[in-house]
């Protein structure tokens, strides 16, 4: 939820602004703006996209300035417009500042910031918190810095921040409490952005703030690192980033996602690399291994997460009810931290989150610290929130997702899920050596069945176009499949903004049923893998009604081609590799679907690609 970039140094900081908020608009592209400084302030924002704010920057003055800072909104408090749009400045004129994230308290203290006689002009939060540090510079005669720790302690929310005071030219003040914050260091170059992607290019040198972490950057002191709560001096943990500049760019492709869609054979490697040893070929975990006891201890594994991320978890229950044969529960974030839950310390909590920064997801595990149970998470953002929270866990590799509809992320969410979970069952003793070996060879093997499917893509193009204009599709799938009938349906929702609801195939009787009619497409995951003639008799039952079928089916299936009015073919596979590969035609009807449609596919209306506020 919005992003925000920041630089100063010896270089031009229009380039750099303009091309950080480009990489980070995945977060936010409601309305942009920014400020650049050379002995003057320059105040730029724009409702729309990045490219709209990038017009209005004409004036030769700003090619000198060599400090900024910008931000890409995803509204929360107020409507998208210019008034609204970051950054914000305070009354005086003198400060500035941009933000991510939500400062839940804001309306008792514009209270009292109006008694003092204070205005305000948008219907922001962060306007409240940026003359908020400027009552408490005045009232406490105090430096910026100070003035930004002293606020900071009176708010309440989540928050990353970027502040600038023009009477001193030479810092630019950054925090976080909540929502990510990395700052980027090449000498006496510093960078900041959201995550690293803005100032990959610059330089690999990272710094990543924690909780109550507040920097200042000086073009003559340096970096300077606080705890904002104590005012203590910290270490400051510089890492060298492994993301590459291709990574976060098209690389030739129309659409991020089509290029992610893409990727997923090497990405699948990835999530496999260093964790499946040959000679002979075995599963090593390391983050597993070392804490192997618990799992053996374990009552009941509880999987908290969001979105697709939710559906990757659902997988998760299938695999390790199967295969480890531990109880399994699957929450939604959003909830389990509003209710009272049942949490025991010989429980196991699985957070999922492809960012690691997901708002509810975070405040899910506060709340399940508290009965001091073993967290284990599963993330992709290396340095992310999540990683830091939790006893342990396991990244899933996929490299940079910008494309909101999360893809790749998906498929190796699943991958290692199933990875994890075929291990801890052979260590449990619950799989024995013949299935164990089955499924390393077979995830050993997915990336060539996946890149087998995605030269298929013309085939599901040809049925996009068919059915493109339909209103409504309903996905239906059983046993492992049914995740895989959430997420296809999630993906046309997303980015098509085609109404689509996915299904248990044996509640299609219990009211999805009336629906069907000649006018509503059915996908339907009809593998021969599980209860295959249970998934003949649901298409008999749909094409009774009238009902247009696209069926996902195995390979030289015969049955349902002659009763459906599509089919996709995908490969002959294991039951439990067979959701992976059923997913990847989906994503790519979603995807051709949408491009038909001519919709923004990288950037859906109303979406953002990481929640970072509730």
């Amino acid at each position: 939820m919005c992003g925000i970039v920041g630089y100063i140094g010896e270089k031009k900081a229009k380039e750099f602004l303009i091309e950080g908020l480009k990489k980070l608009e995945y977060r936010g592209y409601d309305s942009s703006g920014i400020i650049l400084f050379n002995q003057k302030v320059f105040l730029k924002k724009e409702k729309g996209k990045i490219s709209d704010l990038e017009k209005t920057l004409v004036e030769e003055e700003l090619d000198s300035c060599k400090l900024g800072i910008g931000h890409t909104r995803w509204a929360t408090h107020g409507i998208p417009n210019k008034i609204n749009s970051h950054p914000h400045v305070s009354n005086s004129g003198n400060l500035y500042i941009v933000h991510n994230g939500i400062i839940e308290n804001y309306e008792s203290i514009k209270e009292v910031l109006v008694s003092k006689g204070y205005k305000f002009y948008s219907e922001t939060d962060t306007e409240v918190l940026i003359n908020l540090i400027e009552e408490v510079k005045k009232s406490e005669n105090v430096k910026i810095g100070k003035a930004v720790k002293i606020a900071l302690n009176q708010v309440v929310g989540a928050y990353a921040i970027a502040v600038f005071d023009k009477n001193n030219p030479d810092e630019i003040i950054v925090a976080k409490l909540g929502s990510p914050l990395a700052v980027g260091i090449d000498g006496n170059n510093f960078y900041v952005g959201s995550d690293p992607s803005p100032f990959i290019k610059h330089t690999k040198r990272c710094l990543y703030l924690n909780d109550y972490e507040m920097a200042i950057l000086s073009r003559k002191k340096g970096l300077i690192l606080r705890n904002f709560l104590t005012d203590n001096i910290l270490k400051q943990n510089i890492e060298t980033l492994k993301l590459e500049i291709d990574e976060v760019e098209k690389g030739g492709y129309e659409h991020f996602m089509l290029k992610e869609i893409f990727e997923q054979p090497k990405n699948i490697k990835d999530a496999l690399r260093g964790r499946i040893l040959n000679n002979p070929e075995r599963i090593k975990i390391s983050s597993l291994e070392e804490f192997i006891d618990k799992f053996e201890k374990a009552k009941r594994l509880v999987f908290i997460s969001c979105g697709t991320s939710w559906h990757a978890s659902l997988l998760a229950e299938y695999y390790f009810e199967e295969l480890a044969r531990i109880p399994v529960e699957v929450e939604y974030a959003s909830e389990f931290r509003y209710r009272n839950p049942i949490i025991n310390q010989e429980d196991i909590i699985i957070p999922v989150s492809q960012s690691g920064e997901t708002a509810d997801t975070l405040a899910a595990i506060k709340l399940a610290k508290e009965f001091n149970p073993f967290l284990y998470g599963v993330c992709n953002v290396v340095g992310s929130t999540i990683s830091r929270e939790t006893d342990s866990g396991i990244y899933i590799h996929a490299g940079p997702e910008i494309g909101v509809a999360s893809t790749k992320a998906f498929t190796c969410q699943a991958v290692v899920m199933l990875m994890l979970a075929v291990d801890v069952g052979f260590r449990l003793r619950k799989v024995d050596l013949v299935k164990y070996n089955t499924i390393v060879n077979e995830l050993l093997d997915l990336p060539n069945k996946v890149e087998s499917l995605l030269k298929e893509s013309n085939i599901v193009l040809d049925i996009a176009n068919k059915y493109k204009d339909a209103r409504n599709f309903l996905y239906l799938g059983r046993g492992y499949n049914f995740p895989i009938a959430l997420e296809g349906a999630l993906k046309l929702k997303e980015i098509s903004y085609i109404h689509a609801e996915g299904y248990p195939a044996a509640e299609m009787k219990h009211g999805p049923i009336a629906l069907i009619d000649e006018d509503m497409p059915v996908v339907v995951i009809a593998t021969r893998k599980g209860n295959y003639h249970k998934i003949v008799s649901n298409v008999m039952e749909i094409k009774a009604r009238g009902g247009k079928v696209i069926a996902v089916v195995t390979k030289g299936d015969k049955e349902i081609k002659k009763i459906a009015d599509d089919v996709i073919e995908i490969p002959e596979a294991d039951e439990l590799i067979i959701p992976i590969l059923a997913n990847i035609p989906l994503q790519l009807l979603s995807y051709h679907i949408a491009n038909l449609k001519n919709c923004e596919i990288d950037q859906p209306r109303n979406l953002a690609k990481s929640v970072t506020v509730e």
